[in-house]
């Protein structure tokens, strides 16, 4: 099993890193939940105390240092205390995943004490940690270093949680090798209670493990790969290989202190009549990006009244968000592209790119009218066949709920049926042009 790397544990955290004691990385709540944004929140907290310093027995910061999005002069308050309340209330063993790294056992709340005071006209949070964990959650000797940049990004509970942990081995190359059973209360947050015990490894694996993955490889620093181990015909372990991406990807800014919590959507819920709480579990599931632009859908339903006036905000966003999941790597994308292009000087190569750009567009317009002019019979086949595909794949259940019920031409079933029938009509290669192609894309363009 592997060890901790030995020679990186006692360095200073950089501006912008935690450094989170081991025994704090794989957190079991025996009674509550512990959401995403609570888990960035309680970071957030740490992150300030470790500067303030071990010889404080409590520590106080200004509200807006650790959350934002609140209007702190309305009923948004009550978010703030529901955070604080359960931090206090939540009961968590203490355990590192690595087996004989933390000796003791303990357990306690996230937080031993917490009030809200105003002073000169602006509000401040206090708080304290129990005496069993404080000096080593302040001063600890061996800890992860967290990108708090990075957290701020992950958009759930899984996702924060696994990025936790395999940070922490970056310098072995893979984590301790575990019965699955034990990474799932982990991850999800939850107690390891009757009910998740008969949650199915295959339902954990596709719901949980997948997308928490996909999630830490494209935003994260790092990237890790799941590794199983079989006992007999069914999956009994589970480890999974860390390593540093080669470069960042991301452009995140370095910062001094902890990014404060951004709960703005939070706020927005309440104000939609939907409970805090049950937006929380939303982000769990679907990521607080897609939870964000799901409730802008809300509020511009809500503000209509058209065909009726809107009855059931909670139920509506349930409704509109996986479309939001499907969409938002794909507005991603093009996001990105013509940001590059608006900041790029027009130097020869990125001419060629755009026109590349241009012949693709017109391929796969072309592409769309072919597959219209096909009979419904055929078009009906390959929509079996592109379900099959998709299935096989493990895309977002969202994108085959929507071909199914809306055809091939919805707008995030578009492009996979381009990408699906173009590989089988014309080969791997089809949306790649040929230097010809390119020639007469350029000798129509105008400089």
């Amino acid at each position: 099993m592997p060890s901790a790397p030995p020679l990186d544990i006692t360095r200073p955290a950089k501006p912008g890193q935690l450094r989170k004691p081991v025994f704090a990385l794989a957190l079991v709540p025996q009674n509550s939940k512990i959401t995403a944004l609570g888990r960035r929140t309680w970071n957030v907290l740490l992150h300030l105390a470790q500067d303030q310093g071990l010889e404080r027995e409590t520590f106080s910061a200004a509200l807006t240092d650790i959350v934002k999005g609140l209007d702190y002069n309305s009923g948004d308050m009550k978010i703030i205390k529901s955070h604080l309340r359960s931090m206090l209330t939540t009961l968590v063993e203490w355990q590192s995943p690595t087996a004989g790294e933390w000796q003791d056992w303990d357990a306690c709340g996230m937080l031993s004490h917490a009030a809200l005071r105003k002073q000169r006209g602006q509000i401040f949070v206090e708080w304290s940690y129990a005496v069993n964990m404080r000096n080593e959650l302040l001063d600890p000797e061996i800890f992860a270093k967290l990108s708090l940049d990075v957290i701020s990004q992950l958009g759930s509970h899984p996702s924060i949680a696994l990025y936790e942990i395999c940070s922490r081995y970056l310098g072995v190359g893979q984590t301790a090798r575990k019965a699955w059973g034990w990474w799932r209360p982990v991850l999800l947050g939850r107690p390891d209670d009757e009910r998740l015990q008969k949650l199915e490894y295959r339902i954990f694996k596709r719901d949980t493990l997948r997308p928490a993955i996909a999630e830490i490889n494209a935003l994260a620093d790092i990237e890790v790969e799941m590794l199983e181990f079989k006992s007999g015909r069914f999956v009994a372990d589970l480890q999974f290989t860390v390593r540093k991406k080669p470069q960042r990807i991301l452009a995140l800014q370095q910062r001094s202190a902890a990014e404060p919590v951004d709960v703005g959507v939070l706020a927005t819920a309440e104000r939609l009549g939907i409970d805090h709480a049950r937006v929380e579990r939303l982000i769990d599931e679907y990521g607080d990006t897609a939870v964000a632009t799901g409730l802008e859908a809300v509020e511009k339903r809500a503000a209509s009244a058209f065909p009726e006036p809107l009855r059931d905000p909670l139920r509506y966003l349930k409704s509109v968000l996986p479309g939001h999941v499907a969409a938002q790597a794909e507005a991603q994308q093009k996001a990105d592209a013509i940001k590059a292009q608006e900041t790029a000087p027009a130097l020869p190569s990125d001419k060629l790119a755009q026109w590349s750009t241009r012949w693709l567009a017109e391929r796969i317009e072309a592409i769309v009218k072919e597959i219209a002019a096909l009979p419904a019979s055929r078009q009906a086949e390959l929509s079996r066949s592109l379900q099959d595909h998709l299935t096989e794949r493990r895309v977002h259940p969202a994108v085959i709920q929507r071909l199914a019920g809306k055809g091939w031409t919805h707008p995030m079933v578009r492009h996979e049926m381009v990408s699906f029938y173009a590989a089988g009509a014309y080969g791997p290669d089809w949306d790649k042009p040929s230097d010809k192609q390119l020639l007469a894309i350029a000798s129509g363009a105008h400089d």
